[in-house]
């Protein structure tokens, strides 16, 4: 196991959808390892495997002791039509937190590394994880999901942030 760095905006990695899992071979079983080891230090709550620089579709989780991983999660159930509005952050815009709107019920199905069905599903923070991570796989960062006026003034904060 291995802490890993996080990879921050600007990496193409981020931008990429991640390939599906076809295979649990010794890279896999390593990449799970990694993504729980990472995930597991306070003020994180999610990780997904490119934000590791491995576009494979798996993320991590650490929400109240609660850590855990999912392998190829697919969204299932994602009430939109009740929103959520929250401050989020993420560890590959470090240092930015600003109001997002989700779903306030998300549940996404995969498995684990021996094919066992993993459920990750739940309101508030939980709706927010499983939305801001798989958005993660699919090439995705929360500041995407911004309102036009506050996603400016989230990018020119980032700008500042990364010529100082």
């Amino acid at each position: 196991m291995a802490m890993r760095e996080i990879r921050v905006v600007g990496d193409p990695v981020l931008r990429t959808p991640c390939e599906p899992i076809t295979t649990v071979d010794d890279r896999v079983r390593l990449l799970v390892e990694d993504l729980l080891e990472t995930v597991n230090h306070e003020g994180r709550a999610g990780l997904a495997a490119n934000q590791i620089g491995v576009s494979l579709r798996a993320f991590s989780w650490n929400i109240d002791g609660d850590v855990g991983y999912v392998l190829n999660p697919e969204i299932v159930e994602n009430h939109s039509e009740y929103q959520a509005l929250g401050d989020e952050g993420c560890l590959s815009v470090p240092g930015l937190w600003y109001p997002c709107e989700r779903p306030a019920y998300a549940k996404a199905v995969g498995t684990d590394i021996e094919g066992n069905e993993v459920v990750v599903e739940g309101e508030e923070i939980w709706a927010r994880l499983v939305n801001h991570e798989v958005d993660h796989l699919n090439g995705k960062l929360f500041i995407d999901r911004l309102s036009k006026d506050v996603r400016r003034s989230a990018m020119r904060e980032l700008r500042e942030q990364m010529e100082s």
